[in-house]
């Protein structure tokens, strides 16, 4: 299937909270659950990622917050998105101990969501710069079934930015006791990916036995992107399955 028929099956539209709107792209039926997309942007194999979900029994959002949509990744595009996730003060790409803005907006789109199809609660998975989000969206107890695939930021230049969460101290603390309360997260990476530091360990001393890391060996110094690029079927797999126990009746 070529790029454009991959999107054109995905209903365009756009969602607006606290003055900040974005596209979005949106497919399937049951449960939620967001799909927010790596750098560069919503890419065919993060558009075949969603698909997977979709397939599997869900309705799927991807909100478009860098980048294009079907564009297939190169060396300057990467660039071109990387240099606006720097400068954007959605992000917060290098300060340590702090909650990107963007995540109140994706937690609105969340709630968003739920609120119309109802059910358990919903999911979210994101990846490399995104990667963290999904951890920020269990702010809300509508987020059941976080998923962190490669999470790089704050870009992990330094000890303390390679393990930091992207999460204030009183945003940790709530999420913290969510985890004491069961919510479980899953998290997938490469062992040898640089981007990702020691925010697994970090993970891990947050939220203890409900951190559930799927880890595979790096077989080249690129690997990074578990579900797209250099994707693990296995990882692929287990994040649908996760979805499944979190989120279907």
């Amino acid at each position: 299937m070529s790029d454009a028929a991959l999107i054109s099956r995905w209903r365009k539209g756009s969602f607006t909270s606290g003055g900040v709107t974005h596209e979005t792209y949106r497919r399937g039926t049951g449960p939620g659950v967001v799909v927010v997309h790596e750098i560069p942007g919503i890419t065919p194999r993060v558009i075949e990622f969603a698909d997977r979900v979709v397939d599997s029994g869900f309705t799927v959002v991807m909100p478009l917050l860098v980048g294009e949509v079907g564009r297939e990744p190169s060396g300057g595009y990467m660039a071109s998105s990387m240099s606006k996730v720097c400068v954007s003060r959605e992000f917060t790409s290098m300060a340590l101990r702090k909650t990107s803005p963007i995540i109140s907006w994706l937690r609105a789109l969340a709630k968003n969501l739920h609120q119309e199809l109802g059910g358990k609660g919903v999911g979210a998975v994101g990846m490399c710069f995104s990667g963290g989000f999904a951890l920020g969206m269990m702010l809300d107890d509508t987020m059941v079934a976080p998923v962190l695939s490669q999470p790089s930021l704050p870009f992990a230049f330094g000890k303390a930015r390679s393990a930091d969460l992207n999460l204030s101290p009183d945003d940790e603390a709530v999420i913290r006791r969510r985890a004491e309360e069961g919510c479980q997260v899953l998290g997938l990476r490469y062992t040898g990916d640089r981007l990702v530091g020691t925010r697994f360990d970090s993970l891990r001393k947050l939220l203890g036995d409900k951190f559930i890391a799927v880890e595979f060996r790096s077989e080249k110094a690129s690997d990074h992107s578990v579900l797209t690029e250099q994707r693990q079927e296995e990882g692929v797999q287990r994040v649908v399955d996760f979805f499944r126990e979190k989120l279907q009746p």
